[in-house]
């Protein structure tokens, strides 16, 4: 029986046996009892499904990872204890020393970092090309040694709109996944596997939490991409891992599990970047409320862009809900039922007007957080985006006025008075 994913927010990933808990089990062990060595070598040897070691996988970690798998539409799903390591495992799981990587280069400037200078060291390189780009200019980004594809749904905090399909195809076309950071639209809001993308990746600190409480991340795998009919470009999921007892991912799991399967198995066992089972929980509890939430945050997000969108002193407004904006046509395609709470706009008399602005809010609080309960703004130049320069700053969309504004769940009402009253400080 399917279900309506409203449904699967409340109450996917898990269903409780007679007697057994109604709400999750928080597993707050780091090890598991076994009766005998035969059966913890099953284990190791991927022949038994079962846990030996929270480093790698934990049973709280797996019931909420089943719940986002689901509402996603993917075959498996893993937690990780970060966005940024959701990231990182899902490029370095597939590309090693000597590939390449094509990439959005309106992403969050955290990743942003994480491709161009710690990545590279580690001799991946990475072409960041405009998204808004003609598909003969996406084209021309791509080396024989591509291994992937990356965007966000909803750029933070640009906020362009991610064309999924042209992106997907152009990724396709050269026999490699297309990867969407899918934290901001949520799978409430677009559900980037129907549009051809092959894995998807969260910030679960974001939406999916919605409360500030827990920093994690989520990467699901839509189970569609074959590996083995691209055999030589993944060796690592097509080819015996002799740190694993020789095993074929691609061949022992299908296209449906050899990715989180590698990802857990070897890039978890190594790095180690596992979500708390108590953080886990704490998601679980947003998620159980994240298809409600989703829409008011939409909500205030459009009211408060319509009200900087008449005000005097807005320069611009970004915010693809606006009939007129630049992203409104590719958000009616792909967003149809909202985007985000987020808006992102300029403020007239540039950096210091800003800062002016910001310093005599009330309700919306400075903070390098975004997408939670609590309405709270940024200065990325000066915070999130400050490692770059000002042509990585022009690339990725961040203008030096530009202040992120995440709505919360407050009162519309109340939001545009404190917006209002702190503009008139100017």
């Amino acid at each position: 029986m399917s279900f309506d994913r409203d449904t699967i927010c409340v109450q996917g990933g898990y269903t409780p046996g007679n007697g057994e808990p109604r709400q999750i089990p928080i597993i707050q062990s780091t090890t598991f009892k076994y009766a005998t060595s035969e059966d913890m070598g099953k284990l190791f040897d991927l022949e038994a499904s079962g846990y030996f070691y929270t480093r790698l996988q934990n049973p709280t970690n797996d019931y909420v990872a089943a719940k986002i798998c689901q509402l996603e539409g993917g075959t498996a799903a893993m937690l990780t204890s970060s966005g940024q390591a959701a990231n990182f495992y899902a490029i370095f799981n597939i590309a090693n020393c000597g590939d390449h990587v094509v990439a959005s280069s309106t992403i969050y400037g955290g990743t942003f970092n994480l491709f161009h200078v710690t990545m590279r060291k580690m001799g991946i390189e990475f072409t960041f090309v405009n998204p808004d780009c003609t598909p003969e200019e996406l084209e021309a980004a791509f080396r024989p040694n591509t291994k992937a594809v990356f965007g966000e749904t909803i750029a933070n905090p640009a906020l362009t709109v991610l064309d999924i399909e042209k992106f997907a195809k152009a990724a396709h076309s050269h026999g490699v996944p297309l990867i969407v950071d899918n934290t901001f639209a949520t799978p409430v809001n677009c559900r980037p596997f129907e549009w051809g993308a092959d894995i998807v990746t969260h910030s679960t600190t974001k939406y999916m939490d919605g409360h500030g409480a827990g920093v994690g991340g989520c990467i699901v795998d839509s189970g569609k991409f074959d590996w083995m009919a691209h055999a030589d470009k993944f060796p690592g999921l097509t080819t015996p891992d002799d740190s694993y007892h020789g095993i074929t991912y691609g061949e022992r799991f299908g296209k449906e599990g050899a990715f989180i399967t590698k990802c857990t198995a070897q890039l978890m066992r190594d790095f180690g970047s596992i979500q708390s089972p108590q953080n886990a929980f704490i998601l679980n509890l947003g998620l159980e409320s994240l298809h409600v939430r989703m829409q008011r945050h939409c909500e205030n997000g459009l009211a408060v862009a319509q009200f900087l969108q008449n005000h005097p002193k807005i320069s611009y407004v970004n915010y693809c809900g606006l009939p007129g904006d630049k992203y409104h046509e590719l958000a009616q395609k792909y967003l149809p039922n909202g985007s985000c709470g987020v808006v992102s706009f300029g403020v007239k008399g540039g950096r210091k007007a800003a800062e002016t602005f910001m310093k005599h809010l009330k309700l919306a609080a400075i903070e390098t957080h975004v997408a939670d309960a609590r309405t709270c703004c940024l200065h990325p130049a000066s915070a999130t985006h400050r490692q770059m320069n000002d042509e990585e700053l022009a690339a990725a969309g961040v203008a030096p006025d530009l202040v992120r504004l995440s709505c919360g769940l407050e009162a519309a009402s109340d939001l545009i008075a404190d917006l209002s009253q702190a503009l008139d400080k100017i």
